[in-house]
């Protein structure tokens, strides 16, 4: 049996709460590797990293649709979110960090989508992997719906869902949740998108969004195709690994930010630090509210997310004075202190 069973609706609200501060954990160190990536001649990891970032997004969603469902409450726009990097996945055993793409970046990358063991155990906290945090969610879901009743457990307002789609860069549905079936497909959705199936498969269910004709790897072979330079292709599986086309990784299509970037001591560069954090922080403030009673916002925050990156290569085209690239630290800045 494995740690953090869940038991309670206070203690499915809190799991729940890590769920949506687990997927956010991601996102910065996503955008800093995608961002790092010059479109022109590293197309193929580009199309990967932008794809899971925008299945993050989704993750996320589906955490707080799934929260506000058991009549939660999603918190985003807060100080906790923004811990200074390197730091743990939240309640998880992975450490993350700021990093450009690259063989260090990629290591990070496998060990956050790393499929479940077969057999492994639910783990409510201190979990090895994601697969197994969710597990401990599902089963908690289940007891609490087997004990209470399904009308007892899901009595958030529908009116809070947020639905979204169809994405740029990926099959995947941001669906509402509104009664146990809506919650399983949501938890199965998150999962099978990061590790593949539960059966040991590399799919995840979709369409490859880029390659119509194909079907779509979850993330962690995603990650896979990009570390050992091939695709998978019909008929490949974990054992026998990525037997289709190559995929090419120019290392030296990569600008090389500083790992784990600090506030500059350069004006210039700091400026442009605060200014990334600033509308990061309005991105975080702009999902609360969406998650909170008014949906129509996750466009807004949508459009805001794309005005980073503008921040962030305008940032990354700086130099220290020791010649290295600074990049964002990802610190919180309050309401009262944004412009």
């Amino acid at each position: 049996m494995g740690t953090g069973r869940i038991g309670s609706l206070a203690s499915l609200r809190e799991h729940l709460q890590w769920a949506v501060e687990l997927e956010h954990a991601t996102l910065p160190p996503y955008l800093c590797a995608l961002y790092s990536l010059d479109p022109g001649v590293n197309e193929d990891a580009v199309e990967v990293i932008s794809s899971v970032f925008v299945e993050e997004m989704i993750h996320l969603s589906l955490a707080a649709n799934l929260l506000n469902a058991v009549g939660g409450e999603p918190r985003l726009d807060t100080p906790e979110m923004m811990p200074p990097y390197p730091r743990l996945l939240p309640h998880g055993e992975v450490e993350l960090r700021l990093l450009p793409f690259g063989p260090e970046a990629l290591e990070m990358f496998l060990r956050l989508e790393k499929p479940e063991a077969p057999g492994a155990p639910a783990e409510g906290d201190h979990y090895e992997t994601i697969g197994q945090f969710y597990d401990a969610i599902e089963a908690g879901l289940l007891s609490l719906c087997d004990e209470l009743g399904e009308d007892k457990v899901f009595t958030g307002d529908p009116a809070r869902q947020v639905t979204a789609g169809p994405f740029h860069h990926t099959d995947g549905k941001l669906g509402e949740v509104t009664d146990l079936k809506s919650a399983l497909a949501a938890l199965e959705e998150i999962v099978e998108q990061g590790e593949g199936t539960s059966s040991g498969g590399i799919w995840d269910g979709d369409r490859d969004f880029f390659h119509p004709d194909r079907d779509e790897v979850a993330h962690y072979y995603r990650f896979e195709e990009l570390k050992l330079g091939r695709r998978y292709q019909r008929g490949d599986t974990p054992q026998t690994g990525p037997t289709g086309d190559p995929v090419v990784v120019n290392p030296g299509g990569v600008i090389p930010m500083q790992p784990n970037p600090q506030r500059s001591a350069d004006p210039e560069i700091r400026a442009a630090q605060e200014a990334f954090d600033n509308t990061y922080c309005v991105v975080l403030y702009l999902l609360e509210q969406a998650f909170n009673g008014e949906p129509a916002l996750i466009r807004d925050a949508t459009r805001t997310m794309f005005a980073l990156k503008a921040e962030m290569l305008q940032l990354l085209a700086l130099k220290e004075e020791d010649g290295t690239t600074p990049g964002p630290t990802f610190t919180y800045i309050a309401p009262d202190d944004r412009t």
